[in-house]
């Protein structure tokens, strides 16, 4: 009989098919507060590092954007604005929760018209190929359980000459800011959940996931093993942050 097949879920390891499940859980748990809590853990710079993806995404006007892990719909607001009445972003999350927080968010700025909403996998997408201008998934991907299939969707799902950004945490460059960033998300981040959120397991899980993701070569490697083309990374804040693009040519 052979073994089940494993993957990580912060520092634990459990089947494949649980993942998501648990996943699932985490952002069920924090869907209410999340938008608090992301200000309160990067004091308010996520915003900043939200405006970057956005700024090297190059939309424009008439485009189509579709949006993995939406979550409250941070990037979506803003693609909505630019790319007007004649073009469409597509808000999408894999978490009820999480997607009714972002429509709900949206409905109340008055972001009609330009956006639908789209409860979805990222590994297999319910989108025709070659239908997006662009791709961007924020701060999603490393909980994704099989990320090479989500890259090779957000390739299918683009047209050629499209790009896809994924903004996520990632790996400090120094040492020094390593240590500092591993005492902050150990030691202040769970007692920060648990103040604010009423759970302390679910930020510690997040800053598991985020120990366990790929470091930025190795993400940019695994795009182009996926068939992107002309792949980049920029890291911000030292690398805490990395925003990867690549092309469909």
């Amino acid at each position: 009989m052979s073994e089940r097949e494993t993957t990580h879920f912060g520092y634990q390891e459990v089947p494949v098919e649980e993942k998501a499940g648990r996943v699932r859980q985490v952002f069920d748990s924090v869907a209410s507060r999340y938008d608090l809590m992301n200000d309160l853990m990067s004091l308010g710079i996520h915003r900043l590092w939200k405006r970057q993806a956005v700024a090297l995404a190059g939309v424009r006007r008439g485009q189509r954007v579709l949006d993995l892990a939406s979550g409250t719909g941070d990037l979506a607001e803003r693609f909505a604005g630019i790319v007007g009445t004649d073009g469409l972003v597509v808000m999408s999350d894999i978490n009820a929760a999480m997607l009714t927080q972002g429509r709900d968010r949206l409905l109340d700025l008055g972001r009609v018209g330009n956006l639908s909403y789209s409860l979805a996998n990222a590994e297999r997408l319910p989108f025709a190929s070659e239908a997006f201008d662009c791709v961007t998934i924020g701060f999603g991907l490393r909980n994704v359980t099989h990320k090479e299939w989500a890259l090779a969707e957000m390739l299918r799902v683009l047209r050629p000459g499209g790009r896809a950004l994924i903004l996520e945490f990632s790996h400090p460059t120094s040492r020094a800011l390593g240590r500092l960033y591993d005492l902050y998300s150990f030691s202040m981040l769970p007692g920060l959940g648990q103040l604010i959120a009423k759970d302390a397991e679910s930020y510690r899980y997040l800053a598991e996931s985020i120990r366990m993701h790929p470091d930025q070569e190795t993400l940019k490697s695994m795009m182009e093993t996926a068939g992107f083309e002309r792949c980049g990374y920029f890291n911000l804040s030292g690398g805490i942050v990395a925003i990867h693009r690549g092309y469909k040519l």
